[in-house]
């Protein structure tokens, strides 16, 4: 993608700038850091670079090391962009990606928001978007591309490890249903994820009507919500703006399910005063007609 974009970068305007974040989740981690650093160097392009000790951060916000190490990365990637004046963060998932999203979503179990895989663009901040330019193009396009440059790239050897379940989509059941069961999956899945995107998008729409309704966000750590301004409403919609009100409020997720958002639902729904913790440390409680959310402190890690 840098090789792409830089490319493009000769004969258009705009500056174009590199960033790497270090998870610090692998002893030759600082190889991949010192490649793009010459990467760049070789291309002329300014190289932002961070880390983080990502296995700390997972414990400290019990969501998984996979949330974790996405929320540090691009809690990284947006504080770069604003600190050079970027508009814009590019990252390189390909059409692979979001076919292998997809269906790992749909094996763990998943709604029609995550049918419909990663987004092309979306905010990462106030005066930032994220955008994935990639997302129709295969791994195999660019790996062919990388190859007529004669480019060297690097691979994480974690991705070939059975022990991670994304690995196994890729490497043993996305191939198993291509050869078993139809040759085209993955155009399949992109089609599904691209309906499911066009379904979650009015979705989301209505749900932003009922937030601008009945709910207030006194600060980061709280919100409130008005449940006799959603009488009536469609259970699915309820359950979608506890999800929102999340993503908003950039609490964790990685521990919420279904069941979860449901039990938050029957919360709106019913009108006995009742109290739940959620996980996170987030607690919920219905007091007559108002519905307080509250994101606890964490507890200091035992020494």
């Amino acid at each position: 993608m840098i090789r792409a974009l830089s490319a493009i970068k000769i004969t258009g305007r705009g500056r174009l700038a590199v960033a790497h974040f270090n998870h610090r989740l692998r002893a030759d981690a600082g190889q991949d850091a010192e490649f793009v650093v010459e990467l760049a160097s070789r291309l002329g392009l300014c190289c932002e670079l961070g880390d983080g000790d990502t296995a700390l951060a997972a414990r400290l916000e019990g969501d998984g090391l996979e949330a974790a190490a996405r929320g540090e990365r691009y809690r990284f990637l947006q504080s770069a962009a604003e600190r050079i004046g970027a508009r814009y963060v590019v990252t390189a998932h390909t059409a692979d990606d979001q076919a292998e999203t997809i269906l790992h979503r749909i094996i763990r179990g998943t709604g029609v928001a995550g049918l419909a895989g990663m987004r092309r663009a979306r905010p990462l901040g106030e005066a930032v978007t994220l955008i994935r330019p990639l997302l129709s193009v295969n791994r195999a396009e660019v790996l062919a591309y990388l190859a007529h440059l004669g480019e060297p790239y690097r691979e994480d050897p974690s991705n070939t490890s059975p022990a991670h379940t994304r690995n196994r989509i890729r490497h043993s059941l996305l191939p198993l249903l291509k050869a078993d069961y139809n040759a085209k999956v993955m155009p399949a899945l992109l089609r599904l994820g691209a309906a499911a995107g066009d379904a979650q998008r009015i979705i989301e729409h209505l749900v932003a009507q009922l937030i601008e309704r009945a709910v207030k966000f006194p600060s980061s750590d709280r919100a409130t919500i008005d449940c006799n301004r959603l009488t009536g409403e469609d259970r699915h919609l309820i359950r979608e703006l506890f999800i929102a009100i999340w993503r908003r409020q950039d609490w964790p997720m990685q521990s919420m399910g279904f069941a979860q958002w449901r039990r938050l639902a029957e919360m709106i729904l019913a009108s006995a005063p009742r109290k739940q913790t959620f996980p996170g440390a987030i607690v919920a409680e219905r007091t007559a007609a108002l519905l307080s959310i509250e994101h606890l402190a964490c507890l200091p890690l035992n020494p």
